[in-house]
């Protein structure tokens, strides 16, 4: 199986799966901020929610890398920030305009809270995305070799380091010199590298399965 599949496009040369694939991922990449504002429980472990649709884009990514090679991944990876700027653009527009005061009032308190995030976070935000995810595409190419094989193995190491980096990227610029960050830079970590070696292999599989039956079918 190559990188470059041929058969079953979408708009001309673009492989249909890149192109479902692509769609999906913009939807994706906005979406990790916003359900940041919510802490979860996972039995003894605390992650913010948005850890969810961000391992769904490392999946993907990886998933794309496999399909199409990587310069492919890395240029998906580089527009998941127009969807991303957007996102908090339209997010402080909404905020600065006023309120209705009919709104329901637990939403009308609620909203300013969890869209509202810092600039500190923002920022953490988007460097973490850019690097995190960049640097996984990177090392599950590396990983791949001459062979191609063991995608599942491949995915959890290049998504667990990324995570990593990623945890300290985020909490350092978020938080430094505002509260101590040791102790809840090494929760969020653990509680990541569980959550890829448990979600990650299974979307990437999902994935490159969907992409090639995709790019299988015949274009209509």
């Amino acid at each position: 199986m190559t990188d470059q599949t041929t058969s079953g496009t979408a708009l001309g040369a673009i492989p249909r799966s890149l192109f479902v694939f692509a769609i999906f991922y913009g939807g994706m990449v906005p979406l990790g901020g916003f359900l940041g504002a919510k802490q979860v429980a996972i039995g003894p472990l605390a992650v913010e929610a948005g850890i969810f649709p961000f391992l769904t884009l490392i999946a993907v990514s990886s998933a794309i890398a496999e399909l199409h090679g990587r310069a492919v991944a890395d240029r998906l990876v580089r527009y998941g920030f127009v969807p991303l700027f957007i996102a908090i653009g339209l997010a402080y527009f909404a905020l600065k305009l006023p309120t209705d005061p009919e709104m329901y009032e637990p939403a009308k308190a609620a909203f300013p809270i969890i869209v509202g995030q810092s600039g500190r976070m923002m920022a953490a935000g988007i460097l973490a995305y850019g690097v995190s995810v960049s640097l996984n595409v990177w090392l599950f190419a590396r990983l791949k070799g001459t062979s191609g094989k063991f995608l599942a193995i491949r995915g959890f190491i290049a998504a667990a380091l990324s995570q990593i980096i990623d945890t300290l990227i985020f909490i350092t610029v978020s938080f430094y010199g505002v509260r101590p960050i040791a102790d809840l830079m090494v929760g969020q970590m653990i509680a990541k590298i569980v959550l890829s070696a448990v979600m990650v292999p299974l979307v990437i599989a999902l994935v490159v399965r969907i992409g090639r039956k995709l790019d299988a079918e015949p274009s209509t």
